[in-house]
């Protein structure tokens, strides 16, 4: 049985979308999101995008990690769907309804608002989210908030100077993060732009990570650091993110089709 594919990218972070409302896929189980994901035996890609039909949106969107975890959101993604949509459409995740709109640079992402508890993002145990009293070696201090999915951010003086396969993987499975966490590193260069890197939970470290981005400023400006609306440099480009005065966040930038294509799912080890 042969499966139809668009492969496609937002900023260099690039997805599989399969979708389910045109035809009919087996059930996704992690060793098959691992096998597909795989950039050497596979089709390659951070993230799996899965399209069902919905009964609160135009569709529904799974997200699947390279590691074959679930998620709740990824902005990203949301952005490369809105293209292949074509139109304005409010999307059902994990994290809650969005709404994706063809903007004059690119896509435009109504991501939602933004939680600072300790139990939504979550923690382990209560304390101030604004400024953790915690510490992995340089990185002292994170604020931690949840857009859709978790996210920890701290501010440095430089963000490539921070060995982050090294002390990304160790803080995404603290045992201070039950569900995992998304490591942000970011320094503020001016009053509307951040330079950020992103470890991302179960994918490692990516080109781009839309709520990454969006965690990050919201971060800083919460710390008032930088002002309601920023431009976050990322290694595979720049997203423009807005705070507006409604608590909604609006997330803007490019997401491009790469290729389609077809695999068959007994290469995968799938039977149907």
């Amino acid at each position: 049985m042969r499966i139809d594919f668009t492969k496609m990218h937002g900023l260099g972070n690039d997805f599989v979308v399969l979708d389910a409302r045109r035809q009919k896929l087996p059930s996704v189980d992690t060793a098959f999101v691992s096998a597909l994901a795989d950039r050497h035996t596979g089709i390659g890609c951070d993230q799996l995008i899965l399209l069902e039909p919905s009964s609160t949106g135009a569709f529904r969107m799974r997200i699947f990690n390279a590691d074959g975890g679930e998620v709740e959101a990824c902005g990203n993604a949301t952005r490369a769907v809105g293209l292949l949509h074509g139109e304005a459409a409010r999307i059902e995740t994990l994290g809650g309804l969005v709404t994706a709109r063809p903007a004059e640079d690119g896509i435009s992402v109504e991501m939602g608002k933004p939680h600072f508890e300790w139990d939504v993002i979550p923690l382990a145990y209560a304390m101030d989210t604004h400024a953790m009293p915690v510490a992995w070696e340089e990185l002292v201090n994170p604020i931690a908030v949840n857009v859709g999915n978790p996210h920890v951010i701290f501010f440095v003086a430089d963000p490539y100077a921070i060995d982050m396969n090294r002390l990304g993987p160790l803080i995404e499975t603290d045992p201070l993060f039950p569900e995992r966490i998304n490591v942000n590193v970011a320094a503020v260069t001016a009053r509307d732009s951040i330079i950020l890197r992103v470890w991302e939970r179960g994918a490692g470290l990516t080109r781009a990570c839309g709520t990454g981005a969006c965690a990050t400023a919201i971060g800083a400006m919460k710390r008032g650091l930088v002002d309601r609306k920023v431009s976050v440099a990322l290694p595979g480009g720049a997203l423009s993110i807005e705070w507006r005065g409604d608590g909604e966040i609006i997330m803007t930038g490019p997401a491009k089709e790469s290729f389609r294509g077809s695999f068959d799912l007994a290469d995968y080890g799938v039977t149907v």
